[in-house]
């Protein structure tokens, strides 16, 4: 499976398949959290379903990482980077799910091929050209911008997330606006944060495979911050007209 022929493919049809993803998401709302509806087959509890599908990203980055390649100094380092996310993302995250929603099997069944494609060009990217990565890459302009950029990122996310869950107290199912942080100005920071996170992410390590994540990362999120921000503004009269879906004063 360690082939850079198949890396290589995977690339291309993953390039080739951001932009219509991008637009069929403008015109069909992934089915789960406020977009929730009937007519997409049998779901599952909403916290098995986000632990499932982004365990992937996680531990088959960490198996590739660990067992097919030697590990330096550096690429030690993008593994804790790429953890500190996945690793809250697929242990922790699941857990702080408050209310008893649930995600269809079809669209977790999506995200488990997503994160599992995404994750051997993540993971076989080090094996492939691990041996560019000199020490002196940390203390390289691409280095030290894109770790600024996923630091942003990253705390954004975090605080936006918290916020959004705050709103409900436990097994509360119900939507309210969110208020505070970046939420005065978009009504999406915690995808603005996953933006520059991934963004961060591309530059700090210069590759092909993490420009790719970052485009299918604005793929499936500019339209759904769009969807949310549409959504706001019929769900609540009250809703404040001066804030963007998901760049401040510009989307």
């Amino acid at each position: 499976m360690n082939s850079p022929v198949l890396y290589q493919y995977l690339i291309w049809m993953m390039l080739t398949l951001a932009p219509v993803v991008f637009v069929v998401l403008f015109f069909v709302s992934a089915p789960y959290g406020r977009f929730a509806r009937g007519g997409w087959g049998p779901a599952v509890n909403n916290r098995f379903a986000w632990f499932v599908m982004e365990a992937p990203a996680s531990l088959l980055v960490a198996y590739i990482m660990v067992f097919e390649m030697d590990l330096s100094t550096v690429t030690l380092v993008f593994l804790i980077i790429w953890q500190l996310h996945y690793f809250h993302r697929v242990f922790i995250y699941p857990f702080s799910l408050r209310g008893t929603r649930s995600m269809p099997v079809v669209i977790l069944l999506m995200a488990v091929l997503f994160n599992s494609i995404n994750a051997y060009l993540i993971g076989y990217h080090f094996v492939f050209q691990g041996d560019q990565y000199e020490l002196d890459w940390l203390a390289s302009p691409t280095f030290i911008g894109g770790i600024i950029l996923y630091g942003t990122g990253y705390v954004i996310t975090k605080r936006s997330d918290a916020i959004l869950r705050n709103l409900r107290s436990p097994g509360e199912d119900g939507y309210k606006t969110p208020h505070g942080f970046l939420y005065q100005y978009v009504s999406c920071p915690n995808y603005l944060g996953e933006i520059i996170q991934w963004g961060g992410w591309a530059l700090l390590t210069w590759s092909i495979a993490g420009l790719v994540f970052l485009i299918w990362t604005m793929a499936n999120l500019v339209p759904r911050a769009i969807a949310h921000h549409k959504w706001y503004g019929e769900t609540f009269p009250d809703y404040p007209v001066q804030r963007k879906a998901l760049v401040p004063f510009i989307i």
